[in-house]
Formats: structure tokens, C-alpha cells, sequence
């Protein structure tokens, strides 16, 4: 186990209401081909598409796995985005479902809950759900040079991150993925929203073995420093997680969450075909 100041963070609550799907007057956009189609997947309650589930090949757009939430107030909503981490317990605190519980799995423009299917049929849009925030601040206190982004308690603990012979965080991931895929969000700051894959050339993800990943993937992305913004650098890694589904728009893709980034190679990526939340967090 390595060392963290978990037990000196602040857990704080946070509200939010499930958030209903919106669609424009003119809904069709151009997809990478130039070819329009209506766009859906953001937004309310996803029943089919859950974290572990494929991030590729559905009929939708950023598909946003079970619920969606945010809140109408723009800073209560940005205090929601910068406070709550992935791992983090979900509450519903009105309708039916009074009293589940559910788990914080990403942050698209959306904060992103898993629910247990049955939990899922009784909720309603506008339901209003309760977070118990802990993670912002949180510390490696060997890995100096190792920033946590968001990354919750109960993610950190169960990740089996460790020290390598090296000196560096050895940390599980699903695949390595280089800089340039990145695209859409490179221009966003990482504590408020992922930034998608660049997928419109499916021959090159072939080649990189990312053709087949998986909502709730952990992966790196090489030669990044996304420690203060997004930006490139030699020997920078960024663990992120993949928590919305595949896009067909230009620089868009499934979206890569930054968890835990580093500019100087302090991070080890490490391979492992489990390396991901719906296992680490027993979803």
C-alpha cells in the first residue's frame, strides 16, 4: 500500500439533478465522412451502456454511460465538477429510488453515475442526487511528482498501485496510447472535463491495439504534461480513464478522464488486462 493523506482530506457534499437529453432545431452534424446524422447518447438515463461495457460501436454519440448529472446553477455545477472524483458514492435523495446508492464513474460535461439496473428503472429525470465528495487535495507522499487529479479514496486504495524497483508509481492500465490521438479538450482544464480520442482513422487504432477499449479502461497517455492544462512533453504520463462512449465527429472519440499525471517520467505504466474500475470498484 503505498502512502496518501487520505485520512486528512475534507469529505464534502454536493447535489445535482439527473439531467434531461437536449436535442437543437437542427440536430444533424457532419461526422468525420461529411455525412449528417442526429446525434444522441448525452445526457438522462443510459440503461444500456454501463461502465465495462464496449466504449466503440454504438448507435450514439459520447454515449454517457448510466446516469448523468448536473446542476442548472453554473457555479454549483463547476463546484460539483472540481469536487467530486471517480470512486465517490452517489445518493438519490428523491422519487422512488429514495436511498440508493450508486458510484461516481467519470466527468464528461456531466458528472457520470453507475446505479444497479433495477435502481436505474426507478429513477426520473430531475431526480435529485447527493455526492459525498474526498479526493481533491489528495497527496502520493512518496511520488512527489505524481499529481492526483480525480481520483477518489476508495479508487486509490484498491488500484494496486506500487512502488517499482526503480523508484517510479507503477500503475495498471489497459493499454498506452501517444499523444497524438488526443484531440477535442486538449484546450480545457483537466479537473473539469476529459478529452476525447481523435478515432477517425480506424486503421491507426488497429495498429494501436486501442481499437477495442472498454468504458471504466484506466490507460497512459504517453508524453503529456497535464499537470497545469493540457499540453505535450517528453516523458510526461497521464493515467486516464475512458468514461464516455466513441464519436463520429472530427477530433472527437470516447473521452479519456486524467486521474493521475506526472511530467518527468515519475509514472510506470504497467500492463494488465484488468485495469479497469468495474473491477477495481466491484461495480
Amino acid at each position: 500500500m503505498i502512502r496518501t493523506n487520505i485520512n486528512d482530506l475534507v469529505e464534502l457534499a454536493v447535489t445535482g439533478f439527473i439531467s434531461p437529453p437536449t436535442l437543437d432545431r437542427q440536430p444533424y452534424r457532419p461526422d468525420t465522412e461529411g455525412h449528417a446524422a442526429v446525434h444522441i447518447g448525452m445526457s438522462g438515463i443510459v440503461y444500456n451502456a454501463r461502465v465495462g461495457d464496449p466504449a466503440y460501436g454504438w448507435e450514439g454519440d459520447h454515449v454517457e454511460p448510466g446516469v448523468s448529472l448536473a446542476h442548472p446553477d453554473s457555479d454549483v455545477d463547476h463546484a460539483m465538477h472540481y469536487l467530486t472524483c471517480v470512486g465517490n458514492e452517489a445518493v438519490v435523495m428523491s422519487g422512488p429510488a429514495l436511498g440508493a446508492r450508486g458510484i461516481i464513474t467519470g466527468e464528461h460535461a456531466r458528472l457520470l453515475i453507475d446505479f444497479a439496473p433495477d435502481i436505474l428503472e426507478q429513477l426520473c429525470i430531475g431526480d435529485r442526487i447527493l455526492i459525498k465528495t474526498c479526493g481533491r487535495g489528495m497527496e502520493l507522499l512518496d511520488f512527489p511528482g505524481v499529481l492526483v487529479k480525480k481520483a477518489g479514496p476508495n479508487l486509490i486504495k484498491r488500484w494496486n498501485l506500487r512502488k517499482g524497483d526503480n523508484g517510479k508509481l507503477q500503475v495498471p492500465v489497459v493499454a498506452t496510447i501517444p499523444a497524438h490521438i488526443m484531440g477535442s479538450g486538449a484546450e480545457l482544464t483537466p479537473e473539469f472535463v476529459d478529452q476525447d480520442l481523435m478515432t477517425g482513422d480506424r486503421a491507426a487504432l488497429a495498429e494501436l491495439g486501442i481499437d477495442n477499449l472498454k468504458l471504466g479502461d484506466l490507460v497512459a497517455v504517453m508524453d503529456t504534461d497535464h499537470r497545469y492544462g493540457r499540453g505535450y512533453k517528453p516523458g510526461g504520463v497521464t493515467i486516464g480513464l475512458i468514461m464516455h462512449g466513441d464519436s463520429a465527429w472530427n477530433g472527437h472519440g470516447p473521452g479519456c478522464q486524467d486521474i493521475l499525471v506526472c511530467a518527468h517520467g515519475e509514472i510506470e505504466p504497467v500492463l494488465e488486462a484488468g485495469a479497469n474500475i468495474k473491477e477495481i470498484l466491484e461495480i
